[in-house]
């Protein structure tokens, strides 16, 4: 056969690559003069002030990648580890690491499976099926010396209603990407990816089609909202109060995708 096979159920969902490919530029634009962001706060009021403070208004067709903390700090995510009582297990893990046993034992309780525990590190599949350091859970940009911040309960749905509030109140249609950073197995360093999407296909489908040589192509799919959350994390940082950032020119399929759909399934899984 020529052509790719058929996916399998398992495989991701992908969009067909949507013209024109190979933009030749494209603008990261880091929104700054972000408050801190405690509960309750209103993210779209946060990225409109912020957009209207960089002089860059948002335009229909442009991309807002939002680090996941302003989300989790604005619904509450925000944990007291003061009110935390460990576990017998955190309290053993946590004294042969030097670690804090509340931090660690808030770990456990947001963890679905614990994928490995040693040198003081968890790595842990949440709730969401993301697999990550400690969970997700993460005490540094909180306001608080005993305060852990989680990640949002549901990052898809967050960016669904980010999403609609900006297009009601500003009049917008701009897809929306929730970060986090993640690190990478055999790899040093941390990159962004998406936990939360809404408004855009997050993955691209090459598979079946030719390369520049004729050959047909059986396994590219292009994690497309996990490198625009890479790609925006440059302009933002992560010491600079910059949690906001637009991706202007990037071609994308608009459709009402979720990054959801970027979490393997146990049976693709080959390291499980």
């Amino acid at each position: 056969m020529t052509g790719a096979s058929e996916p399998r159920a398992s495989e991701p969902r992908a969009s067909e690559p949507s013209a024109p490919q190979g933009r030749a530029e494209v603008r990261l634009i880091g929104l700054r003069g972000v408050p801190e962001v405690v509960p309750g706060m209103d993210v779209a009021q946060l990225v409109r002030d912020a957009a209207d403070a960089t002089g860059e208004p948002l335009h229909s067709g442009d991309i807002l990648v939002v680090t996941h903390k302003v989300i989790s700090k604005a619904e509450g995510q925000l944990v007291d580890l003061r009110t935390v009582e460990p576990s017998d297990l955190a309290r053993r893990y946590a004294a042969a690491w030097q670690k804090d046993p509340r931090q660690v034992e808030l770990v456990l309780r947001e963890s679905r499976r614990i994928v490995r525990m040693a040198r003081g590190l968890i790595i842990a599949e949440t709730h969401h099926g993301f697999i990550c350091a400690n969970a997700g859970v993460d005490l540094s940009n909180v306001a608080g010396e005993d305060v852990a911040c989680l990640l949002p309960r549901d990052p898809d749905g967050s960016a669904r209603t980010l999403r609609a509030a900006l297009a009601e109140r500003l009049g917008v249609e701009v897809a929306v990407i929730i970060s986090d950073s993640f690190g990478r197995p055999w790899r040093w360093g941390i990159t962004n990816i998406a936990i939360g999407a809404a408004g855009l296909a997050p993955l691209t489908d090459y598979r079946g089609q030719p390369d520049d040589h004729g050959r047909m192509m059986s396994a590219s799919v292009l994690a497309v909202a996990d490198e625009l959350a890479a790609a925006a994390e440059l302009v933002m940082g992560k010491v600079s109060r910059c949690p906001f950032a637009l991706i202007r020119g990037y071609s994308y399929e608009r459709r009402d995708g979720q990054a959801s759909e970027l979490v393997m399934d146990a049976a693709a899984d080959l390291f499980r």
